[in-house]
């Protein structure tokens, strides 16, 4: 049983404690800062470094036990351990990459950087799943800017990794090994459930646009400070200014707290949710819930919520659940969408399957794109891949950012289906894997932007909707199957497929007959067949996006019909 933490401050306390986990949790992104120097030192070709490169997205997505362990335990529990894993995995390779152990066994370095990146499920998942039982009403909106500041992850880590830590492999890692950790020791004790309001008001609305807008802020700052880096001759002193502006930009969400201690509110007349809204029975509340006068079922909600949501409900069924809301008959029914589901009814709905598929496309491609960006900017003649990796992660910020933003407003105002969203990126997505195939002039840098945006929007779009379709009961244990998306798709588009092909360009470049370690490939050939490949998948993934937008149509216009989120049935289980 955890303890709610009662007021209107703490929530966004933890909101702004977040942030900051987040950020930390966005180390997986950082692979290529030093992806070549693993490849140099230990004398890897394209196939294994990829293969690497997996291992780093299998740690990163498969986030089954954090999800478990959020319905278990508090926050701090789960931070903790996503702290020694953080440690243990990059001291590892650290230990590779600074010669302080010689010749570690490949599978070695595989399972640390596994180790590794999972740190970022146990972090992303306490604090995601926390936040969004703490924001039950703003699913979207909390989703989009959390999400959004791990996209901004990848371009704070290459600042940090240019200015402070000298563009050194060595440093980096040990800086992931130490810096990481300490840092989520001292947010764990901010991170928590708190007693969220019952309603929405245009304080907390302005809230929001203030982070969002910081946010922004942030990445726009972040990029055109990068660009200034590469393109000028800074001095010491405006590096390490640019540094600091960047932590000051990155608190600004704890300026909301501080506001509502110098200038607090009145108490709101609306009250706060009951438990069971934003845990499911799993919390405790400190303090006594407004009392509610409505009936708890009238003809009027029973009609509407018994009507187009309720799939081949019949008449006998309406009058067994009516007479079951009167308490005359006590019978255990199968949830509905939209309704608490356990995750061995969830396995069997079409819908789970069908979102899922939809996200391995969008995010198993995209992370093909990222996990080779390096290898691809070097093909097409750019050498120094620091701006290419903070194009990306900026755009992956806006297409979170932006994915969260865009469909919370089309959802509330037309009951727009949030996958509306990722079928629109996935046809986006195959023009651009047609563009980077095509690696004529002057595109490089426009389909990367593009990817990013696109690969963004998936992850904003997938954590509400899930959410919103199965509960927030086993929400935790929900998104992160959801997450298992990323490794495979990783696995089979990056390190079977670009890897092999890759290699096999490499050889017939330097006329050897087998795939040689250490070997660079140059020109468009390198990914071509790669992307072209990718540009196939993103076009079957349109069409199962298509189908799943039309199943879950009925859903939204039961849970938005009114402008705002109207929380359905709970079941018993």
């Amino acid at each position: 049983m955890v303890a709610l933490k009662a007021g209107t401050r703490p929530p966004w306390v933890g909101l702004g404690a977040a942030v900051w986990v987040l950020i930390a949790s966005g180390n997986a992104y950082v692979f290529p800062l030093y992806s070549h120097s693993l490849k140099s030192i230990m004398g890897l070709n394209q196939h294994q470094l990829t293969m690497i490169g997996v291992f780093n997205d299998i740690g990163e997505n498969v986030g089954l036990v954090p999800g478990l362990a959020c319905d278990k335990f508090p926050p701090w529990v789960v931070l903790l351990i996503g702290s020694l894993a953080c440690f243990s995995g990059y001291g590892v390779l650290w230990l590779a990459v600074s010669r302080t152990v010689q010749s570690l066994p490949y599978w070695s370095l595989c399972l640390a950087l596994c180790v590794a990146a999972n740190s970022n499920a146990w972090f992303s998942t306490a604090v995601l799943v926390t936040n969004m039982r703490n924001f039950p009403l703003s699913r979207g909106t909390v989703a989009g800017i959390l999400k959004g500041y791990v996209g901004l992850s990848a371009a704070v880590f290459t600042e940090i990794y240019s200015v402070l830590l000298h563009s050194s492999s060595s440093n980096l890692l040990l800086f992931l090994a130490l810096g990481i950790p300490m840092l989520c020791f001292i947010m764990m004790y901010f991170v928590r459930p708190c007693t969220p309001a019952s309603g929405e008001d245009s304080v907390e609305q302005g809230h929001f646009l203030f982070i969002q807008a910081a946010s922004i802020v942030l990445g726009v700052y972040l990029l055109t400070t990068t660009i200034m880096s590469d393109a000028l001759s800074l001095s010491t002193s405006i590096s390490y200014t640019f540094v600091l502006i960047m932590i000051l930009l990155l608190m600004a969400p704890l300026a909301i707290p501080v506001k509502m201690t110098l200038y607090p509110m009145k108490p709101s007349k609306l009250g706060t949710l009951e438990p069971s809204i934003g845990s499911s029975g799993h919390l405790t509340q400190e303090e006594d819930n407004v009392e509610k006068t409505e009936p708890l079922l009238t003809p009027s909600s029973s009609t509407t919520n018994l009507g187009s949501f309720r799939e081949n409900d019949d008449a006998s069924e309406v009058a067994m659940l009516l007479a079951e809301g009167e308490g005359a008959v006590k019978k255990k029914r199968r949830p509905k969408r939209g309704d608490d589901f356990t995750f061995s009814e969830v396995v069997m709905k079409a819908d789970f399957w069908l979102l899922f598929l939809v996200y391995f496309v969008g995010v198993g491609s995209g992370v093909t794109v990222l996990n080779n960006l390096a290898q691809i900017g070097i093909a097409q003649g750019v050498h120094d891949t620091k701006i290419l990796l903070s194009l990306f992660s900026f755009c992956n910020f806006v297409g979170r950012l932006g994915g969260g933003v865009v469909s919370e407003h089309f959802v509330r105002s037309r009951t727009t289906p949030r996958t509306v969203w990722m079928t629109l990126t996935q046809i986006i997505m195959i023009v651009t894997y047609l563009l980077f195939a095509s690696a004529m002039d002057g595109t490089l840098y426009i389909a990367t932007a593009l990817i990013g945006i696109c690969f963004g929007v998936q992850f904003s779009v997938m954590i509400p909707t899930v959410s919103e379709l199965f509960g927030l009961k086993n929400f935790g244990l929900f998104s992160n199957f959801m997450a298992l998306g990323n490794p495979i798709g990783a696995f089979l588009f990056s390190g079977l497929l670009a890897g092999y092909i890759y290699d096999h360009e490499a050889a017939k470049q330097h006329g050897i007959d087998r795939i040689g370690s250490g070997l660079s490939c140059l020109g468009p050939n390198c990914f071509r067949l790669t992307f072209l490949v990718l540009a196939g998948v993103c076009g079957v993934g349109t069409i199962l996006s298509i189908i799943l937008t039309t199943r879950i149509r009925p859903v939204y216009q039961m849970l938005y019909s009114g402008g705002s989120f109207r929380l359905p049935q709970s079941t018993n289980h």
